[in-house]
């Protein structure tokens, strides 16, 4: 894995709006006089709503119409989460409206309904796609992962009855873990030393939040208004909601995933009755017989159970799949339409857009802009602070100022956060097509972008930048993830691996609040929902498509489920037909590499 409500559908749509910082639409000249309607953005939350009120008509009746026009215009006035309000324009009157200094943005009203973490919506497989919805409810899936968050909203049962007949599990009781349902009907922990890592529980609980989000992908229930601080908003859902979960915790947070762990993993599972294993997990390249997973996943094929397993994140060099296992369905990353930008003004006037998740308005116009190395203690400590690693950085020079920082390592923010740093952007040599969240203001940009920013701040001796909040962006897709691991497969030559492709970039899913959002000393960020990127999301996508088919075919085998999803694949989607009492159709986006 790579680490990463509003009561009214009104607040909700401006919400959403506001995050795609969508452009207005300027008419011809002959469509002038055509009014619609824009929402107007002017920041933060206001401290004081009548005068706030006040303010949206003022600058309404500054458009050259009065105060009462400007009342009939007014729709809305949004005060108690941010300050925007939305009303009538024409095109003209918008563009005057953006052109006024209190104004952030000006966005068109569209109609938009809710939906996913967007990632279901994306690959086809809709709310109203058709279900057998008595099979659905009898499909149990095993997840091996670091555990799970009883309490979280993904994993509510109503309208489930009782366990299947089939499943021979159990649950707890362990300290500090809430209980199953039937929904999560069986949670089991896996130590073989018995030394629980501190801050960590000898329960099925999860502390780090990984085994929370691939659950709630594959199997979660539908959860509405799920955000990460109000962007991607939509209702959360796994591709089964009405499918039960297993969870067997063989990764610590601060300790991995033992080889002996994973095995009672597996084997604990297979003994259980699962139907499905989702592992998204992955290690050194090893041989069939000596691989944990290897081993595990045969033993659950012999059974009659699909092993799905994420590619690895070690990307883009050739020959580094791991769980490139025949009988093993292995899932590379792709992305989907959206990603996540912060904007970067410069004190030239330019501007560019930086990648990463970056909740933090800003609260001056602009910042003075140092490089690392004009911040470095002396000069021998020039080459560390070009990455502004803590040791290396004079406080004095860092205190209120935006870093220009290369990328050589994480929670860079972190350290300029502690030195009273407005802002850090990260100059990286990596391709960026996922989404980092950052613990203060902060965003990544490329290498080309980091040059020209390093060159203005050589050009004068006021340089200065400010970073704005995040927003949420339309992209070109489906693309292959740049760290997805690629074949050729290193344990059989001639079998081609990865299988297929799923989303596995910016994937909304739910979390645990017992771990903030970047893990970082200093975070103070939570969220019961969070972005992350990487195989390890990509896989519980098709895993839940596994048990989607297996709803309508209960008597297929491991290598039939196998065969539905991937033979029929190409660089667009995959189309199985499923013949129950109807056909049934899923569009699934896959890309399978090196086919």
């Amino acid at each position: 894995m790579i680490r990463s409500k509003c009561s009214c559908h009104h607040h909700l749509l401006v919400l959403v709006m506001v995050v795609l910082w969508i452009s207005p639409r300027y008419a011809s000249a002959e469509d002038e006089h055509a009014k619609d309607f824009y929402i107007i953005y002017l920041g933060d939350r206001p401290d004081n709503t009548e005068e706030t009120i006040k303010t949206h008509i003022n600058l309404l009746s500054s458009l050259n119409i009065s105060q009462e026009e400007a009342k009939e215009r007014k729709v809305y006035s949004y005060t108690k989460a941010f300050n925007a309000f939305a009303a009538k324009l024409s095109p003209h009157e918008a563009k005057k409206m953006m052109e006024m200094e209190e104004v952030v943005s000006v966005s068109r009203n569209q109609y938009r309904k809710l939906h996913t973490t967007k990632s279901w919506d994306f690959v086809g497989l809709p709310l109203t796609a058709k279900r057998h919805l008595k099979a659905e409810r009898d499909v149990i899936i095993g997840v091996l992962d670091t555990g799970i968050t009883p309490d979280s909203e993904s994993f509510l049962d109503h309208g489930l009855g009782p366990p299947p007949a089939k499943w021979k599990g159990s649950c707890g009781p362990y300290k500090n873990f809430t209980g199953c349902n039937n929904k999560i009907i069986g949670a089991k922990y896996f130590k073989h030393d018995g030394n629980v890592p501190a801050g960590e529980v000898r329960s099925p609980i999860d502390i780090d939040g990984h085994g929370t989000h691939t659950s709630s992908t594959v199997a979660g229930v539908l959860v509405a208004n799920a955000s990460l601080y109000g962007i991607a908003n939509g209702t959360a859902r796994g591709a089964v909601p009405s499918a039960r979960l297993a969870m067997y915790k063989v990764c610590w947070a601060r300790s991995g995933c033992a080889d002996m762990d994973i095995l009672a993993g597996f084997e604990a599972a297979i003994h259980d009755g699962v139907e499905i294993i989702s592992i998204s997990i992955g290690g050194p390249i090893a041989d069939y017989s000596s691989d944990s997973i290897s081993v595990g996943s045969f033993h659950a094929m012999r059974k009659g159970i699909l092993t799905v397993a994420s590619a690895g994140n070690d990307g883009p060099s050739s020959g580094t799949v791991t769980n490139h296992e025949p009988w093993i369905l292995t899932v590379a990353a792709s992305g989907i339409d959206r990603t996540f930008k912060s904007k970067i003004d410069l004190g030239n006037g330019k501007s560019f857009s930086g990648m990463g998740i970056s909740m933090f308005s800003p609260k001056a116009k602009s910042y003075p802009l140092v490089s690392g190395v004009d911040a470095a203690k002396n000069t021998d400590d020039k080459y560390l602070a070009r990455y502004c690693f803590s040791d290396s950085l004079d406080r004095k020079k860092v205190k209120g100022k935006v870093m220009v920082c290369r990328m050589g390592g994480g929670g860079v923010e972190s350290t300029i956060k502690s030195y009273g740093g407005a802002g850090a952007i990260i100059v990286s040599d990596q391709y960026l097509d996922n989404a980092q969240i950052f613990m203060a203001p902060a965003t990544s940009v490329n290498s080309s972008v980091g040059d020209i920013i390093y060159r203005y701040i050589n050009s004068t001796r006021s340089a200065s930048a400010v970073i704005q909040k995040t927003r949420q962006v339309t992209i070109p897709a489906p693309f292959v993830a740049s760290f997805s691991s690629r074949g050729p497969n290193p344990g059989s030559i001639r079998l081609l691996k990865p299988d297929i492709a799923a989303p596995g970039i910016d994937i909304l899913a739910a979390f645990t609040l017992k771990r903030s959002l970047t893990g970082l000393d200093g975070d103070t960020q939570f969220s019961k929902f969070t972005i992350l990127s990487g195989t390890s999301m990509a896989c519980p996508h098709v895993a839940g498509v596994a048990a989607y088919v297996k709803s309508f075919h209960p008597d297929w085998t491991p290598a039939a489920i196998k065969s539905a999803i991937i033979t029929s694949g190409n660089s667009r989607q995959v189309l199985v037909k499923l013949k129950a009492e109807k056909a049934v159709i899923i569009y699934l986006f896959v890309t399978q590499q090196n086919r």
